[in-house]
């Protein structure tokens, strides 16, 4: 049980350390930007940092949070990618153990993590992630889990079920209901997860903008309870829109399917069959 822990501080320690280089792509990757040279510089001042003021997480905390040299803040975004990344890795590897099918998980989850980050800031998500991303996820499916044929459905179906009513909708009015971004981000992750647990993502992207907006309405007819009719709260409602991109949505969602999506299938079929053969 103790080695257990050991290796799992490891992999997370491993995350913090791929969580920093993950920092670098979503700082670079939407201003063109290569993720390889130069090394890493303080956004501010554009000094490069030094090896000890790029250790995950506590150069962070040492210094406070600002640059050495020009003493400007640092976000703390920095420090919570790292620490993110850290926990997912730990997840993924007390889920899988050491098995190859290790390695692809983790390569996913990253990916997830700087698609999440990017769409967020920029509305973007980014080729060079999503094209190899669909690539890489039909190769290791030849060998490992879900399987090619799985992989390859759920690749074609999580492209498909976002591209034809975008196209539906782009013939009726003239505009794209969305970025085609979502679509490649979708059909990476059906190459990754499968058709089922891209099912699964698709539903619980589907599910939490509901949520969110559940709790604003809560907090809307908390607010002006007794002080406007109901009517003028239906349609404050639906002038609502959500501002936040399908994709920190599906990048969430992945992630979750990646660890419980399985036994919500399980649940979700033992449930059908109980309801209707007994």
């Amino acid at each position: 049980m103790t080695e257990t822990y050991v290796q799992g501080l490891s992999v997370m320690a491993l995350g913090l350390a791929i969580g920093s280089f993950l920092n670098v792509c979503i700082y670079r990757l939407p201003r063109g930007e290569s993720v390889v040279s130069p090394p890493s510089r303080c956004p501010s001042c554009g000094r490069g940092l030094r090896w000890f003021d790029n250790v995950p997480v506590l150069s962070w905390l040492v210094l406070r949070g600002r640059c050495r040299d020009c003493s400007k803040p640092i976000s703390p975004m920095y420090p919570l990618i790292e620490v993110t990344t850290g926990l997912v890795f730990a997840l993924q590897f007390w889920e899988l153990g050491w098995q190859p099918l290790l390695g692809v998980r983790l390569l996913f989850a990253a990916a997830m993590i700087v698609l999440f980050v990017v769409d967020l800031q920029s509305g973007h998500l980014p080729n060079e992630i999503t094209y190899p991303g669909v690539v890489i996820g039909l190769g290791a499916s030849l060998f490992l889990q879900p399987g090619i044929q799985s992989a390859l459905i759920g690749a074609a179906a999580g492209a498909g079920v976002l591209l034809v009513p975008a196209v539906f909708y782009f013939l009726w009015r003239g505009v794209w209901a969305m970025g085609l971004g979502d679509v490649k981000m979708l059909a990476m992750v059906g190459a990754f997860l499968g058709w089922e647990l891209m099912l699964v993502t698709l539903f619980a992207a589907s599910l939490i903008p509901s949520l969110k907006l559940l709790l604003r309405l809560a907090s809307i007819l908390a607010t002006i309870k007794d002080k406007v009719p109901p009517l003028k709260v239906l349609l404050h409602l639906a002038g609502i829109k959500d501002e936040v991109p399908l994709g920190p949505y599906l990048a969430a969602s992945a992630l979750l399917s990646s660890h419980f999506g399985g036994p919500f299938i399980r649940w979700y079929l033992e449930s059908y069959y109980r309801f209707w053969f007994h």
